[in-house]
């Protein structure tokens, strides 16, 4: 019995780490990263991203999974609507840069829309105060291709042009992510729009 409650401890206290992620307000962390666009690698760089306007950084546990797979293609279908609020899309994951060039060319997923930066060590996620796990032996993609890497929970974080997260979104449904990601967006540049009027 006493063991049974302290797994149900655990498992609470996991559960509370789990959202435990930056959240609004929070400086975000400025990064690096080695990122592939329409199946060709760049450096990614958050700071400069940041010069253009709002960054969506959203991280993913692997290219070619069942939600990761959804998440992707919505962002692509969305992207002119990310654009047209100014916004840049990142996506983050503990995938290889290889991996990523063929996900960020598929045209089922990334579509060559937008670029996935390789966070190979975790590092990144960790940074954002993200969990991460390690993949089961043998677990393959969804293209029966074996995954090597941990994984980060899904998290997306929209950060503003001064370096500040505006708002998390976690714990929903791959395309309803997408879609609260979108609004917030959306919200940052009405409110721009609104404070340049006299």
């Amino acid at each position: 019995m006493k063991k049974m409650m302290f797994g149900g401890l655990l498992l609470g206290l996991f559960s509370i780490c789990a959202t435990a992620a930056l959240k609004e307000g929070d400086v975000a962390p400025d990064f690096q990263a080695q990122a592939s666009l329409n199946g060709k690698s760049f450096n990614f760089s958050l700071k400069d991203a940041l010069k253009k306007g709002p960054v969506v950084v959203y991280f993913y546990p692997s290219a070619y999974t069942g939600g990761c797979n959804v998440q992707a293609h919505t962002f692509a279908e969305k992207h002119d609507q990310f654009a047209a609020a100014g916004a840049t899309i990142i996506g983050v994951s503990l995938d290889s840069i290889e991996r990523l060039n063929e996900f960020s060319v598929d045209p089922d997923y990334c579509a060559g829309k937008f670029p996935v930066a390789s966070d190979a060590g975790g590092k990144i996620a960790k940074s954002y105060e993200l969990n991460i796990r390690e993949a089961s032996p043998g677990k393959k993609d969804s293209r029966g291709k074996e995954i090597d890497h941990g994984f980060a929970e899904r998290t997306t974080f929209v950060i503003t042009p001064d370096g500040r997260v505006s708002e998390t979104v976690g714990g929903i449904a791959p395309a309803q992510n997408v879609e609260k990601a979108l609004e917030s967006v959306q919200r940052l540049a009405e409110a721009r729009h609104s404070s340049r009027k006299p």
